[in-house]
C-alpha cells in the first residue's frame, strides 16, 4: 500500500475512534488488524499528526491531524452518500478509493449536488465544508419552518432537516419531499397537513424540521384555485433531492 494512503487509513481510524471516545493505542492496533505497521504510526507522530503518551497506552490526533482526518472522513462519507443514494449500489469499497483521489473542491461540488447532507448512509455525521456553511447562510434567509405557516395556507417543501433515516423514509412514503406542495390544515393539538400521501398528523419536532420556501423565493403561499391554474408548478430534478440539510 502507498505510504500516503496508509497514513490516511490510520488517520481515518483514529477519527472514528475519536467519535467513539476511544483513545487506546491497543484499540488502534485491533482496528488496523494484521496490517498494523509501527513505522507508519511513527511517521504520523513525526509529521505532527498524532501524539502518543509516554507509557504508550493512549493515542490522539493533534489539531493538524484532526484537520487532515476531517478531509478524509468528509470525502469518504460524501462518496458513500453519492454512491448509495444517487447510484443505488454498494458504496463501501468504492468510497475507500474515492477518499484518496479527489480534492477538496470536487468534494464540495459533490456535496452541493447532493444538497449538503449531514449524515452518511450509516448515520455517521459528515464533517461540514465551506460550501455547507455558505449554503446555510443563504438558505436560512429564504426558508421558513412548517410551524410558521398559517393554517389553510399552501407551501412548497424546500428541504427536510431529518435526524434519522427512518424519519426520512416515513416522509418519503407520505410524499413529503423537496419540491412537493403541502397544505397546513391545523396546528393543534397536532400538526395536520394535506399532502400527496393524504391528510396526515405530524408531531411538533417533525413539523419544525420541514422547511418551506418563503414568499419571494421558491415558496408559494396561495389557495388551491391558484395551484390548479399552474401558478405553483412542481419543480423536479436532481437538485430537489430528499434533503438539503444545510
Amino acid at each position: 500500500m502507498h505510504k500516503n494512503k496508509e497514513n490516511e487509513e490510520y488517520l481515518e481510524i483514529l477519527w472514528r475512534m475519536k467519535e467513539e471516545n476511544e483513545d487506546s493505542l491497543a484499540q488502534l492496533k485491533i482496528d488496523v488488524g494484521d496490517d498494523f505497521d509501527a513505522d507508519v504510526l511513527n511517521g504520523l507522530v513525526q509529521q505532527g499528526n498524532v501524539v502518543i503518551t509516554d507509557d504508550e497506552t493512549k493515542i490522539s490526533l493533534t489539531e493538524t491531524g484532526i484537520d487532515y482526518a476531517r478531509k478524509i472522513i468528509r470525502a469518504h462519507r460524501i462518496a458513500e452518500k453519492l454512491i448509495c443514494e444517487a447510484l443505488g449500489s454498494n458504496f463501501e469499497s468504492a468510497a475507500c478509493e474515492f477518499e484518496h483521489i479527489i480534492n477538496t473542491d470536487l468534494v464540495d461540488s459533490i456535496c452541493t449536488l447532493l444538497g449538503h447532507p449531514r449524515f452518511c448512509p450509516h448515520g455517521k455525521p459528515i464533517p461540514q465544508g465551506q460550501c455547507c456553511q455558505a449554503a446555510a447562510k443563504t438558505v436560512q434567509s429564504t426558508v421558513m419552518s412548517l410551524t410558521e405557516l398559517m393554517p389553510g395556507t399552501l407551501g412548497r417543501v424546500a428541504y427536510i432537516n431529518y435526524t434519522d433515516d427512518m424519519q426520512l423514509h416515513k416522509l418519503d412514503t407520505l410524499k413529503i419531499l423537496p419540491g412537493e406542495e403541502i397544505k397546513l390544515l391545523q396546528k393543534s393539538p397536532s400538526y395536520v397537513v394535506s399532502c400527496a400521501g393524504g391528510d396526515v398528523a405530524l408531531d411538533h419536532k417533525v413539523a419544525e424540521n420541514i422547511l418551506l420556501w418563503k414568499k419571494g423565493g421558491q415558496f408559494k403561499a396561495c389557495g388551491e384555485k391558484a395551484c390548479r391554474t399552474g401558478k405553483c408548478r412542481k419543480r423536479r430534478g436532481f437538485r430537489f433531492m430528499r434533503a438539503l440539510n444545510a
